[in-house]
């Protein structure tokens, strides 16, 4: 039977696609598996494995067999040094040789990764740090900071004793974990939780993880594939790089600030075939106006984290000849809907969120749990067990079975009696070509109940008054739509993952409101 990672039409998909056949890709069973075997050792002839792209501009080269080895000697170190399995070992590094030898050394001993994100302030790092209570903390700075805040971890600093006390250390390691050890915390961004939460994700997590590597992201073997991400955040760990080298891809990852221009360099540089990022990035590469600078040739793109506006699709169209590929989900429930980036048979459409990935069973719901009609907005519902779970996103299908994205449950703002998208209104700000990024909030009015607020970055070299812009969308949305109170702002506060922070900016309209009574 043809494998999974060689079908490439979405009518086949639909057809042959069965979870059970994922078990096909890994060594591994459904008793005894180890991630860090399925992505590293097992692809140990293969090459080239990731290549780092720093932002002062050099590209950092790290085979399958130099990290096989380096994670068997750190697995040989947490036992040398009594850590026990299923104890944490929290992970903050950027992308580089110690960051994917600790974090999969930690898991092929038996230990519990716990990635975090570098640029946490010091109140988000210790939050994380306390809850997940690790045994040994890995920094490359910090370090008596690290010790004095937490006398019970052993803080591990990164330098050049550490990699001479590993290099004694045997390259092979034995593994022994079980399918259902856990291996990996993964923290949300925390922007919807006072507490940041960690997902709990076991050694046999990988399999299901190939839907969206095989059909949100169009992952196959012979791609040369990168993906910005930080891998602190879920896309950046589970499809930029468990994924990619689970399928012995080589992969590109980018360390330090975040620069389009280095991105761009390195696409072209490493010659990525395949290339992953948030909305947001895409927008920045855009805004960067240096694109026909680099030879790249790419054929397939996705984006994830939130709606993609019009003009940056229609600008990926036209910059690199393919149409970016969306893939939804949550983090309680997966991806769900995908665009089966490369296969024939199937095709992106503009501002849609794709259609359901395989094995899942998607509707749109009103409150009486009965699903409406076409080009009805309701909630957005995937079958779970039997039962309909809410992802607590509102959106609708066209006839086509296309998925739209209509905003989240707290996005939808209700201002006198009339019900509006954050995302439309967005989305249409960002077509003025004045508008380099642009968020939409709802904020309490006596009159109203709700207004519509804009927060908005003007691109540089462009100028234009509130009243301006509010007369412009005035002409583009029904006249109740546009947004009554437009701030602009130098920048707009983002996520570790890269999307729009609207927590930041309601607890800022909460503080201008406060104050102002």
């Amino acid at each position: 039977m043809t494998s999974l990672t060689d079908i490439n039409d979405y009518h086949q998909v639909q057809s042959d696609f069965s979870s059970a056949r994922l078990w096909e890709l890994f060594d591994g069973d459904r008793e005894h598996m180890n991630l860090a075997h399925e992505c590293i050792d097992r692809h140990r002839q293969r090459g080239r494995a990731v290549s780092i792209k720093h932002s002062d501009g050099r590209l950092e080269h790290l085979d399958y067999a130099e990290l096989a080895d380096s994670t068997s000697q750190f697995a040989h170190w947490l036992r040398q040094a009594g850590v026990a399995p299923g104890e944490r070992v929290a992970v903050i590094l950027e992308p580089g040789k110690a960051f994917y030898t600790c974090m999969f050394g930690a898991i092929k001993y038996g230990a519990i990764a716990v990635p975090m994100f570098t640029l946490f302030g010091p109140d988000g790092l210790a939050l994380r740090i306390s809850d997940c209570t690790p045994t040994v903390i890995v920094t490359e700075t910090d370090a008596d900071t690290l010790r004095s805040q937490f006398p019970a971890a052993q803080v591990l600093e990164v330098d050049a004793s550490l990699w001479r006390q590993l290099e004694t250390l045997p390259t092979h390691y034995e593994v022994a974990t079980r399918a259902t050890d856990l291996c990996v915390f993964q923290y949300t961004s925390g922007t919807t939780r006072e507490l940041p939460e960690a997902v709990r994700h076991t050694q046999r997590s990988v399999v299901t993880l190939m839907i969206a590597a095989l059909y949100g992201v169009g992952l196959r073997p012979d791609d040369r594939y990168f993906c910005p991400s930080s891998p602190a955040w879920g896309h950046g760990l589970w499809h930029g790089t468990i994924a990619p080298l689970a399928l012995g891809i080589h992969i590109g990852a980018f360390a330090g600030k975040f620069d389009a221009v280095r991105l761009l360099e390195a696409l072209a540089e490493l010659k990525i075939t395949n290339f992953a990022a948030a909305a947001t990035v895409y927008r920045m590469l855009r805004n960067a106006g240096v694109r026909d600078d680099y030879d790249i040739n790419l054929q397939k793109c996705s984006f994830t984290g939130e709606p993609l506006d019009s003009n940056t699709f229609d600008w990926i169209e036209q910059s690199f000849g393919i149409a970016p590929a969306s893939m939804y989900g949550t983090t309680e429930v997966g991806v769900i809907m995908v665009d089966y980036p490369g296969m024939s048979g199937h095709s992106s459409r503009r501002g849609a969120l794709g259609k359901p990935a395989p094995g899942n069973e998607v509707a749109i719901l009103n409150e009486a749990d009965e699903e409406v009609a076409d080009d009805t907005i309701g909630e957005i519902a995937v079958k779970r067990r039997g039962e309909w779970f809410r992802v607590k996103d509102f959106g609708s299908r066209d006839a086509d079975g296309y998925y739209f994205h209509a905003g989240r449950a707290d996005d939808v703002i209700i201002s006198a009696g009339w019900t509006m998208s954050a995302v439309e209104i967005e989305n249409t700000m960002l077509k003025h070509p004045a508008v380099g990024e642009a968020a939409v909030i709802g904020v309490p009015d006596q009159l109203r109940g709700q207004v519509a607020r804009a927060y908005v970055v003007v691109r540089d070299g462009e100028s234009i008054t509130p009243a301006a812009l509010q007369e412009h969308m005035k002409t583009q949305l029904s006249r109740h739509e546009y947004p009554r109170e437009i701030e602009f702002i130098g920048e707009m506060p983002k996520t570790p993952a890269g999307k729009v922070n609207r927590k930041v900016l309601r607890d800022l309209a909460a503080k201008q409101v406060s104050a102002a009574n």
